[in-house]
């Protein structure tokens, strides 16, 4: 496969070298014929040999690779409907696209991508007598409270909750039913993380976004809502900082380590308990589940935040994650339908069309290990299975023993407690357990440990479960060890000591003072 690859990318090249390219007006043959060197080697997997966005990958991916003979442009700072400028493609190539399959190019020279976009720009006839301008976007008149409230009436007044839901994470009445031009489904975007936003993530990044529109997608443009009145400009920048406030407005830190923080009162009894409040959550990435088959290369879970506390005896699970179906969901059947019909299965796509629950797993080995061996992170395997903390939006929460993807057995442990609701696009799962176990399979959670942990997400609505998801590589969970009486003493101790010795020096300072203060009083 690698080879048949390798070839591939090399005919494609040869023949660049070999074949001159037409260009449009504006743009250098020489240039082009350079360009297309580098379009063989880094770009046509994608796009394809005649721009169309037909790669041997592009069937793996939504949203497809972009069709560069249609030019629809999602990203640009000029008007509706036209060309992008030549920075609007270089900051693509430089900064890529998040959320889609396209990456950033860091190692291509500034020459290569300005070559590469002189031969993109051959495949489309449009660029032959079009001179792209930039719009004007006006100026920011300032965030505060009183322009969120008049960005979220804004939110409301345009209909945006319709596709992105009233919280912003993509659950809109018609977010099942979006198409983009090619009539392939295609996800409202999650307001909640906009550093998957595909043009920028800053207020005046959205805003553009608001005036240009996403063509080829069903996100419009603004301009004739402001033209007509509907919405002043203002409005249109305050619907900006609206937007930038359903976030922290910065892509999360990832850390390797859970911290479980030790406390002496209650552990959280319910998902709404106001302790988790205080408890600051890691974030753990989310990919597709592209090794073995069944493939995802286009999940809908892209990440999971965990809270964790214990107090000795027993651990707590917080976890929360994005996901716009409370699956099975009769509103989302079309959308599994259409995802069925739409994305390689593997040879699944019968089993795919029938109600499929939502799910989370967390797996750790079954015992803390001795060394930095780990089980295979795809639920392991038949010589190092590992433990899994399985729940299921039907089923609800089990033990189990994995020896591979699909290969689950039930341990009946009955050890694990917990609860699970879902509400305006995202799932809230808190699981307990205590930290000892006699069962021979089931983990024993110890303190001052860092036990390997590793996460599994699935969306039924759009045809996935446990086997084919979305998965994170192994992280750790450590559980704080209990203060020593160290923690307190010394510092009292170091106070006491503080105060003694000021004392002190207090003491001989005045005793210096004296002789000095003597003679004088005698000669007054």
């Amino acid at each position: 496969m690698a080879a048949e690859r390798a070839r591939a990318l090399i005919t494609v090249g040869l023949a660049a070298v070999a074949t001159s390219v037409a260009v449009p007006p504006g743009v250098a043959a020489q240039d082009a014929e350079r360009g297309k060197i580098v379009y063989g080697s880094w770009c046509v997997e994608c796009h394809g040999i005649e721009g169309r966005g037909d790669g041997s990958a592009a069937s793996w991916m939504l949203p497809r690779p972009r069709d560069f003979v249609q030019a629809l442009y999602q990203i640009r700072t000029t008007a509706n409907g036209q060309l992008p400028t030549d920075a609007d493609l270089l900051r693509v190539l430089q900064f890529g696209m998040a959320g889609t399959a396209m990456p950033a190019w860091p190692n291509l020279s500034e020459t290569e991508r300005e070559d590469v976009i002189a031969y993109i720009k051959t495949f489309s006839p449009f660029f032959e007598d079009t001179l792209p301008e930039p719009m004007d976007f006006g100026s920011d008149p300032g965030g505060g409270a009183a322009a969120l409230g008049a960005g979220a009436e804004a939110y409301r007044n345009l209909e945006c909750w319709k596709c992105h839901g009233d919280a912003g994470r993509g659950d809109g009445q018609s977010a099942p039913t979006l198409e983009d031009w090619r009539d392939l489904p295609i996800r409202a975007a999650d307001l909640t993380e906009p550093w998957a936003f595909n043009g920028g993530m800053g207020v005046e990044e959205i805003h553009k976004r608001f005036l240009t529109g996403l063509d080829g997608t069903p996100m419009p443009t603004y301009s004739d809502a402001l033209e007509s009145g509907i919405v002043t400009a203002d409005d249109l920048w305050y619907l900006a900082h609206y937007v930038h406030s359903l976030s922290s407005g910065s892509a999360p830190k990832v850390n390797e380590l859970i911290a479980a923080r030790r406390v002496d009162d209650s552990l959280p009894g319910s998902l709404d308990d106001p302790v988790w409040d205080a408890v600051e959550p890691s974030y753990v990435p989310l990919v597709g589940q592209v090794i073995e088959a069944p493939r995802q290369l286009s999940p809908t879970v892209d990440g999971a935040w965990v809270r964790a506390l214990h107090d000795g005896q027993e651990l707590a699970l917080l976890v929360t994650w994005n996901d716009p179906s409370e699956s099975p969901d009769p509103a989302w059947d079309e959308w599994q339908a259409r995802i069925a019909r739409t994305l390689p299965t593997d040879g699944r796509a019968a089993s795919l069309n029938r109600p499929m629950n939502d799910g989370f797993a967390l797996q750790f080995p079954p015992a803390v290990l001795e060394s930095m061996e780990r089980p295979y992170f795809l639920m392991g395997d038949a010589r190092k299975p590992v433990y899994l903390w399985h729940w299921d939006s039907d089923a609800g929460l089990s033990e189990m023993r994995a020896r591979g993807l699909g290969e689950l057995e039930p341990l009946g442990a009955g050890e694990l407690t917990g609860t699970a609701a879902w509400d305006d696009g995202r799932w809230r799962l808190m699981i307990r357990r205590p930290l000892a176990t006699e069962h021979a399979a089931v983990l024993a959670f110890q303190e001052g440990e860092a036990i390997p942990i590793g996460l599994f997400a699935w969306d039924g609505s759009s045809g996935e479960d446990a086997s084919r998801g979305s998965i994170s590589g192994w992280y750790f969970i450590y559980l704080e060890e209990p203060r020593s009486a160290s923690v307190y003493v010394i510092p009292l101790l170091a106070a006491l000591a503080t105060g003694i010795f000021g004392f002190a020096a207090a003491a001989r300072a005045q005793r210096r003072l004296e002789p000095a203060v003597e003679p004088a009083e005698q000669t007054a």
